[in-house]
């Protein structure tokens, strides 16, 4: 049976405009590999409602789990919660296993629990609650999406309390190849070789350095022996790199 894939949508003005890295889908990418899913696609879009329920329809029909990461914090262009209670229409409004938590936490910090994060309290009907040992505010996951919060500490917080209720297939293994030679120069081989081995993911990724061509080769799948087999082909290929 195949892994299970899945899609990353990731949220916010800051991002489009440079202001900010985004650091999350790297990290959910590693985590999904040793998870045994697949990450297939990720999308950036913008803090508008239209984009965003656009993008999650598009994705959650598409892989059998989307993560969403950014614009679920208390100012008025967090709209995440929103667009998500409109992509699958739903009513969304403050629930009281979220207020609570929230109402809990303030009170130890010494903190008004005012409107704006009350706001932090509004979920999708229907939707199960994500952990946040951090700073409190719940993601929630609705069908197959899971939105979670685009600060990266937080954001792997909620992940750590997502990935263990997900079912996961063989961890993605890969072994690699640094090769000395231009990939005009090993196109041809190692297509040949990626058609012996079609159960694999083979990929070229080339490089530039002091002047000279190279590329790193990569052989990816779930089955060891068989990476095993592929890379003592490659390197018989390419002895010594060279």
């Amino acid at each position: 049976m195949p892994n299970p894939t899945a899609a990353m949508l990731v949220i916010g003005d800051e991002i489009l405009s440079g202001r900010t890295r985004d650091s999350n889908m790297h990290y959910l990418a590693g985590e999904l590999t040793r998870h045994g899913i697949e990450l297939k696609e990720a999308r950036v879009v913008a803090d508008g409602q239209a984009a965003i329920v656009g993008a999650v329809n598009a994705l959650r029909g598409a892989f059998d789990h989307v993560f969403t990461s950014g614009g679920i914090g208390p100012t008025h262009d967090d709209i995440t919660a929103d667009a998500i209670a409109a992509a699958f229409g739903v009513p969304i409004g403050i629930r009281e296993d979220a207020r609570a938590i929230l109402a809990a936490h303030y009170a130890r910090s010494g903190l008004e629990f005012n409107e704006a994060r009350q706001r932090m309290a509004r979920i999708p009907e229907g939707a199960g609650l994500i952990d946040n040992p951090i700073s409190a505010a719940p993601g929630f996951t609705l069908g197959n999406v899971h939105v979670m919060a685009g600060v990266p500490n937080i954001f792997q917080a909620m992940l750590a309390s997502v990935l263990p209720t997900l079912t996961g297939g063989a961890p993605l293994l890969s072994q690699s190849l640094q090769v000395n030679r231009g990939e005009g120069e090993i196109a041809g081989p190692f297509a040949a070789l990626a058609a012996e081995f079609p159960d694999l993911s083979l990929g070229s990724y080339p490089f530039i350095r002091n002047g000279a061509h190279g590329a790193n080769l990569v052989i990816r799948g779930n089955d060891r022996v068989r990476i095993d087999a592929a890379m003592q082909r490659l390197v018989a290929l390419f002895p010594g790199g060279a």
